[in-house]
Formats: C-alpha cells, structure tokens, sequence
C-alpha cells in the first residue's frame, strides 16, 4: 500500500533546532551502490545484454522504476518492468547475505544520534523488502521510523518520502538534516525544504544553498548538523 503526504508548510517550528536527522540507505550508509550495478549487469547478461558503463550515472540513486525502466529501454530487453524488479531484488538480496559493508563513519554517527535521542529516520528509494534485511546489519534500533521506496505513490526525486518521514516523526522538514550521496537523493531533500549533507559516492554533487558538500561521514557529527540549522546560507 501506498502512502500520501501532506503539502509543503503543514508544519511549523520555533527557533533554529536540529529537530530530526533522515538519512539515505544505499551509498550513504551501506556500500551498495556498486553491488546494484553489478545486479543490473549480471541480470542484463543473464538476458543476453550488455550494459554500457556509461549508464550507471544514469541509474544510480533512482527508484527501481526508473532505472529499470531505462535500462529495459536501452537495450531493448524483453522484459516487463514487474519481472526485471523481482530479478533485481531477488538478486541484490542475495548479494547482500554475504557481505555488507557500512561506509565510513555511518556506525559512529548513528551511534551518536542514538545516544543523543536525536529523532532518525532511514529515507529509502528501496522497496521495503531490501531494507529489512539490510536493516539486520545496519541495525533497526537505530532507527525511529523507516521510509521504503513502494510505501510513497512518488519516490525519489520526489519530495514524498522525506516529507513523509518529517509528518510521521511530527517536525518541521526545514529543521530536518538529510544526508543523501546521490543527486536524485538531493533533490528530494531540497525539494521538501530540508537541509542537505550531500556525501557522493558515484558521480558529484556540487554545494549550493542549504547543501553541504563532504568527502565522507567521517566529517559528520551531531554538532555539524546542528550548525546546519543555523547555517543562512
């Protein structure tokens, strides 16, 4: 089932608190992103296509619809969007059984924030069945909701998600730090007015106003975030 979220300005915050943090899954807390190409190519390969390396900026940080949906285009694969999906997480779920990185920093921050009681959120363009079984290395106590990508009717680059988690978690998005490694990611956190720590981990991403720009999240703290919130930039 799907979920709706309310618009823009639904709620409102006093001062300049850091009142939640909502964070990316793949490339931003888990290395993944590298292990859904390979998926793609080994299932493309499987199919009797080749995938250009080219396109993996095109596919990366995106709903399955959308990547799938290009790479069914691009090679001209014949395939419903329906079965490449199961293929794919059928696929990544079994990559991930065997090994599951976490990027650097991600324990020691969500540590932190768990410490802290700072209200965090996992924001994902996955489907709810990859993010519970990455949820079984990352750990869900971290967490105190989660957002999968077929649980919204627009996901990334759509503000939904992020929106959805800051309704849920009962905050003002504009008080929210978001820390995504991908544009698509980006752009729905900007989209719903949140602040953006942008980590890239395939392609870059160029600072801009409400984004930060690090090289990893072993620059990100809890007092970083919170200078986010009074940051007028």
């Amino acid at each position: 089932m799907t979920t709706t979220v309310p618009a823009l300005g639904t709620l409102t915050a006093e001062g300049s608190t850091l009142q939640a943090v909502l964070l990316d899954m793949d490339g931003t807390l888990v290395d993944t992103e590298g292990f859904w190409w390979d998926v793609e190519v080994d299932v493309f390969a499987s199919l009797g296509h080749a995938l250009d390396e080219s396109w993996r900026h095109v596919v990366v940080g995106g709903p399955m619809t959308r990547s799938a949906g290009f790479l069914i285009e691009a090679t001209g694969a014949d395939i419903t969007l329906d079965e490449l999906a199961v293929l794919l997480n059928d696929r990544f779920e079994d990559r991930i059984a065997h090994r599951l990185p976490l990027m650097p920093g991600a324990a020691r921050l969500l540590g932190e924030l768990a410490s802290h009681e700072i209200p965090t959120a996992l924001v994902s363009a996955s489907h709810r069945r990859i993010i519970d079984r990455v949820l079984t290395s990352i750990g869900a106590h971290h967490f105190t909701l989660t957002v999968a990508g077929d649980e919204v009717e627009r996901t990334k680059p759509f503000p939904d998600p992020y929106l959805l988690a800051a309704t849920s978690l009962r905050v003002d998005p504009a008080r929210c730090a978001v820390v995504e490694d991908t544009a698509t990611g980006v752009a729905a956190a900007e989209a719903a007015g949140c602040r953006v720590v942008a980590v890239p981990s395939v392609a870059p991403i160029a600072p801009a106003a409400r984004r930060t720009v690090v090289t990893s999240l072993e620059e990100v703290d809890l007092p970083f975030l919170q200078g986010l919130m009074t940051d007028n930039r």
